[in-house]
């Protein structure tokens, strides 16, 4: 087995609340004897989206050997009575096409009307992007434009979903985006890192999606500022799955 990112729970710190279980959208936590408890290793993708949600601070990310996270055996646990996180269970109403794929909440197919567009609308609304690449991994922390700058940390989805993403969050800022589902986290703490300690970053806006596993940009952020030795001021943008923004607010 290869050493790997994986969830650990202290089981002195916890008090078996359960409020971590509806934040792993994988079903890798349950309740068992009083006690919160990783069920298999393969089921947890490491990303640390039920961290936010101990108010124990029981849960941590640690790295050990591990059986390689399971996206199949996922789809399976899930697909077993009383395993899918009963407040992630996807309505039947809200997803008349059925899932695209089991395990991730956030792949369910919904269908939703959009609103309509304003009587008249700007033509060629300029965009407010201003640097390339914008890809965490493809980026230079000591890019020009990373210096004292305003850095927005986007998930890959937010600005598809969101209609104003430009003018309401991109104008006058820095851009990294990344998704923390998909991607090889590899190399991102220590980017963002760069960036806090010798680029100088004066802030961090970070918008997510509501689905769990965009957490993992806010613990991204938290990590890098451990490892920078310097906090900036967090931002929190959460944007809903039809483009409504459902939290704005200081981290």
């Amino acid at each position: 087995m290869a050493v790997r990112k994986i969830v650990q729970i202290d089981e002195q710190l916890c008090d078996g609340c359960g409020e971590c279980v509806p934040s792993c959208a994988e079903g890798a936590i349950q309740v068992v004897g009083g006690k919160a408890r990783l069920v298999k290793d393969q089921y947890c993708d490491g990303l640390g989206a039920c961290l936010g949600e101990c108010p124990r601070g029981a849960i941590t990310v640690i790295e050990r050997e591990a059986a390689a996270f399971d996206e199949g055996a996922v789809a399976d646990h899930l697909a077993r009575p009383g395993a899918r996180p009963a407040a992630h269970a996807a309505r039947e109403s809200d997803a008349p096409a059925g899932p695209l794929m089991a395990g991730c909440p956030g792949t369910a197919a919904r269908q939703f009307a959009a609103p309509p567009a304003a009587s008249s609308p700007a033509a060629g609304a300029a965009s407010a992007l201003r640097q390339w690449p914008i890809q965490l991994h493809l980026v230079s922390p000591l890019a020009p434009y990373y210096r004292d700058a305003d850095l927005l940390l986007a998930a890959d989805c937010a600005a598809f979903a969101c209609g104003d993403f430009h003018a309401r969050y991109l104008e006058g800022r820095a851009l990294a985006i990344a998704c923390p589902k998909l991607d090889d986290p590899s190399g991102y703490v220590e980017t963002l890192a760069a960036m806090i300690r010798e680029s100088s970053l004066r802030s961090i806006t970070i918008a997510m999606m509501q689905v769990p596993c965009c957490r993992g940009l806010e613990h991204l952020a938290a990590q890098a500022m451990a490892q920078a030795g310097r906090e900036v001021p967090v931002r929190r943008v959460i944007v809903g799955i039809e483009g409504n923004i459902l939290r704005d607010e200081a981290a």
